[in-house]
């Protein structure tokens, strides 16, 4: 599949730290992220995929004691998420990257984050998105994710003065999309979320605490 990136890393160098202004209060992640800190052992192998800043997702589970492999498309969001979590590791990388047979072989992680990185993808690329992490998790590994619901798919929307392309899924539509990769969803929260930039919309915000199933 031909995958087009076009302006996409190029908008998230421009946002920089503004994002995490923006976006000051991240609830939904940091109880997933407590969710992931309370079933894994110390010294578990997390990839954070779409990091960001690395906050503050990277942060919190390399402060519980986990070793957090973060990666992003965006060279301006890997040099932040660095300098703001040196104990973890950072690759700049395409979730494409890290197929079978891909560029960048990371093994094998206990659990698997991806807050608001799919949205980045069409519909089409997704299920494969989808699959990749199914392969890079170790049998019953944890996967916690997060989407806006909408019903759109590459769609372009103004954001924190840029542009940049979306999709997202009704409620059900989501949940059927991942429980199709062969994930169990486990857990299920939603929250309505009004950022604090005045041109992002407020938003639904869906979470879900995912087990890998064979």
């Amino acid at each position: 599949m031909r995958l087009d990136r076009t302006g996409q890393a190029e908008a998230f160098d421009a946002i920089g730290d503004r994002y995490d202004e923006a976006f000051p209060h991240k609830d939904g992640q940091l109880a997933a992220g407590e969710w992931l800190i309370g079933l894994l052992p110390r010294g578990s192998r997390v990839l954070d995929l779409g990091c960001g800043t690395g906050l503050p997702t990277a942060r919190q589970l390399t402060g519980a004691g986990l070793r957090v492999t973060g990666v992003d498309l965006s060279a301006g969001m890997v040099r932040l998420a660095r300098s703001y979590v040196p104990g973890a590791s950072f690759h700049q990388a395409d979730i494409a990257d890290l197929r079978t047979g891909g560029p960048l072989d990371l093994g094998r992680f206990d659990a698997v984050t991806a807050f608001f990185s799919l949205l980045m993808l069409r519909r089409a690329e997704i299920p494969l998105a989808l699959g990749t992490i199914h392969r890079l998790l170790s049998p019953g590994g944890l996967f916690a994710l997060s989407m806006v619901e909408a019903d759109v798919d590459d769609f372009s929307i103004p954001f924190l003065r840029s542009t940049i392309r979306v999709t997202g899924y009704l409620r059900d539509d989501l949940r059927e999309v991942i429980e199709a990769a062969r994930f169990e969803i486990v857990g299920e929260s939603s929250y309505t979320y009004a950022p604090a930039s005045s041109d992002v919309p407020p938003e639904e915000q869906i979470f879900l605490r995912c087990r890998r199933g064979g």
